[in-house]
């Protein structure tokens, strides 16, 4: 009961942050997880994995009330949604199919690395060349399948770097945020179908794990992040633009600092 506790307290947390900076979560789930799973004493040489897992499973339910809300708002670009979402979609799959025969410590080292350089180009709050607008439905493809596959292997739906790249593009950033919500639900759930599939036959994980998702933990955080996610997205509406984006830079360096001195 007190890890259960545990878990929704966490997602709570999470839900309110997901909420204001549009993010599914799971990447900032998975160092909370990893060291809950730990304590536990969880299978030690897939504890990464099933934070990863459980943590890419909870995005589809956290993502969805952060939509909702965004959406309430107008505040989702829901054309945009389908000309990016296909090749994520196909990116995340891919890679967290592969993700089972990966060493838990090289998944650290890409987290790490990966985040640390979407929070940077956030902080450093580079402004569109004046006209630049989206590209055309080719080009959104490709990106959209090179952040799948970065998605896929940091347990994330993507807006630390769709937002980053849709302000790139011109796009304001509350649009951003709420567009980069709703992206993060289909990338959850093939992401979560390929952690399911590649831990499936591994041996000592907890007893209520399907694959590599703890249902428990993923009972308990979705639980707490969707009573807490609308009440992030209104606060993200009220906030100053420039407050938002060092929040969220911020926030993913000391994440991804944890997860790296922890398992490397």
């Amino acid at each position: 009961m007190i890890w259960f506790a545990a878990y929704c307290l966490a997602g709570a947390i999470i839900g309110f942050l997901a909420g204001l900076l549009g993010i599914g979560g799971g990447m900032m789930l998975v160092p909370i997880l990893a060291a809950l799973f730990t304590a536990q004493q969880f299978a030690p040489d897939h504890v990464v994995h099933l934070a990863l897992g459980t943590g890419m499973a909870s995005i589809m339910f956290t993502s969805a009330a952060s939509t909702r809300a965004h959406a309430r708002l107008g505040a989702v670009d829901f054309a945009l949604v389908w000309k990016i979402a296909p090749g994520m979609v196909a990116g995340s799959l891919a890679s967290a199919l592969a993700a089972g025969w990966i060493e838990q410590r090289a998944l650290a080292l890409a987290f790490a690395v990966i985040v640390y350089a979407g929070a940077t180009q956030i902080l450093l709050n580079r402004k569109p060349s004046p006209g630049r607008t989206v590209p055309g439905p080719i080009p959104l493809l490709c990106v959209g399948f090179a952040i799948g596959i970065i998605c896929g292997l940091v347990s994330a739906g993507g807006a630390f770097l769709t937002v980053p790249f849709m302000l790139w593009c011109g796009i304001p950033i509350h649009r951003a945020i709420g567009t980069g919500s709703m992206l993060g639900i289909p990338v959850a759930m093939v992401g979560t179908i390929g952690y399911l599939v590649s831990g499936w036959s591994t041996p000592h994980l907890p007893a209520d794990a399907l694959g590599f998702v703890s249902l428990l933990a993923l009972a308990g955080v979705s639980s707490g992040s969707m009573l807490t996610a609308r009440l992030g997205a209104r606060v993200s509406h009220r906030l100053p633009v420039l407050h938002l984006k060092r929040i969220f830079a911020f926030l993913l360096y000391a994440l991804a600092t944890k997860m790296l001195f922890t398992y490397w």
